[in-house]
């Protein structure tokens, strides 16, 4: 077990200057140590500068210190101290502008880190040695920001392939096994594909439930069949486009399903969207047809009547409309199977600027299903909730998915944190697939209400589309338990990172590590080369399912075979990516690089707070400054001074927002992204 005191000296070919700015930071220290979960500033009643330092792992236990930090000589030594432990360490550096040594003395080690308290003296100096290694890698520019999950290992990514599906139980004894893959092989693997290998496996089994119907895999292949024949007969032709503006329930996914089996694409129209904003879309697309719920009919009523509209829910029939079940029941199952099938095409979230329309991809095999599946252990046969909205790439992809392991899907409309309870209760679901706002509402939840249902079957609770706070994150965990994933993507890039609630546990801001197949680096602005471990720069992503381009726009920037996603980040000590926020929201104050994120992430853990925003914005003195947006509990007392006292305590001068507002609410939209361009210019709400 470590010894009291452990002593460590390394030596490395760096200014001493420029390790001393590194390591006297030490909220670089989560990022260049591993165990080390998070690091924040905070200050004492007599007005001290502490950091409050989140260490350890599921395993050993996760727990927060307190350390002060004291400077001896400048440049030469400082020291860090836990003063409710007594343990500290000790920093020393000598040296020049070529060299530096740097001697690190610990005493009581297994006070101040848990992980630390089950080592061997040797393991804790190879821990300190590789965090100042990193250090010096800082200094010295090492390209050492890309970290990947057998992305070109093949080999690897076949045999996790085999041993997940002889696992599984998706292959069923060889009949109905090659029934399977003709189904596939007809369809490919997609919604169609997947529906109807889901029918040839369990033809009986429940495919899709939602508040009026419900539909079993079989009936699911034969509707669908035939009304991509109905579509046929009435003009539609592979390749053609059509838009699909509908909430979640089964006639939405039949008509994706119909669409993709006679090679159409589908234009997922965005529900939130003006009806200024569809008729743009429905323009640039050339879209032949409209598929739009009843309710939502409001949003098209003034395109031109030359584009054929059918209704795709089955709500009090207007007779001069025909319905998706008029076009079923035509009885149509004739049609010229296309050599490539249809596809989605899915709005970007236009958090910043207008929506633009991305081609999805079609699973490239069952490497696709293997690779979410290696971060997020989602069983075949399982039941799975989606209120997400399918036409968003995150609801879409878990559709997508669901189909891959055969779950039985519950479509939700709209999200009632209670109701969802409900039906988790009810339909024993085991995958719930959420936003982070849903998150946040079922964290909210009194316990007198969440104790009222059976949430035992849940197994995941899956959230993506936006950033989850870290207040948000650990509540959750305590009342809910060990369920929650955080999964980063984007439309181009589909998945990147899973952050498994082991990861959570240690690091609540995390993104999480990449899926099999994957590869993330974090790039330079000026070289597009690796940056230093914990070193800011551009995210990329690689794998097999980047998408397929916008349409009627330029692809966002390649390197290496990877994608831009048009985010900031950065890598930890362990390999797990952190979010530091969009590329055009990072902003310099008084030439200062600062970023919004961690100034929302402070405001969320204050008590009056129910949520928050911050933007940049222009600044005749600085340049710009940041402004702050929130939306307090009722009855809270909160002013502005109190939130720049608060940021000013926990974080940079320059991270204080100038500007505090206070609003009812956030503009978001439905994956939960808060819409900041609408917070600059609150009238483009209105388009």
């Amino acid at each position: 077990m470590s010894s009291d005191v452990v002593d460590v000296t390394a030596d490395f070919a760096v200014a001493r200057q420029a390790l001393w700015e590194v390591l006297l930071e030490p909220q670089s220290y989560p990022r260049l140590w591993s165990g080390i979960g998070g690091c924040e500033r905070v200050t004492d009643p007599d007005g001290d500068t502490l950091w409050q330092v989140r260490i350890g792992d599921p395993e050993v236990g996760v727990r927060t210190v307190v350390l002060s930090l004291r400077i001896g000589r400048w440049y030469e030594s400082f020291e860090l101290h836990n003063p409710e432990s007594g343990s500290f360490a000790l920093i020393r550096l000598a040296g020049d502008q070529q060299r530096t040594s740097v001697s690190v003395t610990v005493f009581a080690a297994p006070r101040l880190h848990p992980v630390l308290a089950q080592a061997r003296d040797a393991e804790t100096v190879r821990w300190i040695r590789a965090g100042l290694r990193r250090a010096a890698d800082v200094v010295r520019g090492a390209r050492t920001s890309v970290v990947g999950n057998g992305d070109r290992a093949p080999i690897r990514r076949k045999s996790e392939l085999v041993r997940w599906v002889v696992n599984s139980g998706l292959v069923a004894p060889p009949v109905t096994s090659a029934r399977q893959l003709r189904s596939l092989y007809r369809w490919g693997f997609n919604l169609a594909g997947g529906y109807a290998a889901g029918a040839a496996h369990s033809p009986d089994q429940l495919a899709l439930i939602d508040p009026a119907s419900t539909a079993t895999f079989a009936e699911t292949d034969k509707r669908t069949t035939a009304l991509a024949g109905a579509m046929y007969e009435v003009g539609l032709r592979a390749g053609d486009a059509i838009g699909l503006l509908a909430a979640n329930h089964c006639g939405m996914v039949e008509t994706m399903v119909a669409a993709g089996k006679l090679g159409v694409d589908v234009a997922l129209l965005n529900a939130g969207l003006s009806g200024r904003r569809i008729e743009e879309i429905v323009q640039r697309h050339r879209l032949s047809a409209l598929f739009v719920d009843t309710e939502l009919n409001h949003l098209v009523q003034y395109l031109h009547k030359g584009i054929p509209r059918f209704v795709t829910d089955d709500l009090p029939a207007d007779p001069t409309r025909i319905t998706i079940e008029d076009l079923i029941a035509m009885g149509h199952t004739k049609f010229p199977v296309p050599t490539v099938p249809g596809c989605q095409i899915v709005l970007t979230s236009g958090t910043s600027g207008t929506p633009k329309g991305a081609r999805r991809p079609h699973a490239k095999g069952f490497d696709t299903l293997v690779a979410l599946l290696s971060r997020i252990p989602i069983e075949v046969g399982s039941t799975m909730m989606i209120p997400a909205p399918l036409f968003h790439t995150w609801g879409l992809s878990a559709l997508q998915l669901s189909t891959a392991v055969r779950a039985t899907v519950v479509l939700a409309q709209g999200f009632d944190a209670e109701e969802c309870l409900r039906q988790i209760t009810e339909h024993r679901v085991n995958t719930l697939i959420a936003v982070p706002t849903m998150v946040q509402r079922l964290v909210d939840l009194p316990d007198e209400v969440r104790a009222r249902y059976d949430l035992s079957s849940l197994r995941h609770v899956v959230s993506c589309g936006a950033p989850l706070v870290a207040a948000t994150v650990d509540r959750f965990l305590r009342d809910y338990g060990d369920v929650l994933y955080n999964l980063y993507g984007s439309t181009e890039v589909s998945w990147a990172s899973v952050a498994a609630p082991e990861d959570l546990r240690a690091a609540p801001t995390t993104a999480g590590r990449p899926p099999l197949g994957t590869r993330i680096a974090i790039l330079g602005a000026d070289d597009n080369q690796p940056v230093p471990i914990g070193v800011t720069g551009r995210i990329f992503v690689g794998n097999h399912m980047l998408f397929d381009g916008y349409v009627n726009d330029t692809p966002p920037e390649e390197a290496d075979g990877m994608l831009n996603t048009g985010d900031l980040g950065y890598l930890d000590a362990e390999g797990r990516l952190f979010v530091a926020g969009r590329d055009d929201e990072m902003i310099i104050s008084g030439g200062e690089n600062v970023f919004p994120r961690p100034v929302e992430e402070a405001l969320s853990y204050l008590p009056q707070v129910s949520d928050v925003a911050v933007i940049g914005v222009s600044d005749r003195e600085f340049g710009q400054r940041l402004a702050a947006f929130l939306v307090k509990h009722e009855g809270s007392s909160l002013d502005p001074g109190m939130v720049r006292t608060y940021i000013r305590h926990r974080l940079s001068r320059f991270s204080v927002p100038r500007d505090v507002t206070f609003l009812n609410s956030l503009p978001r939209g439905e994956t939960g992204k808060v819409l900041k361009r609408l917070l600059v210019d609150p009238a483009g709400f209105a388009d």
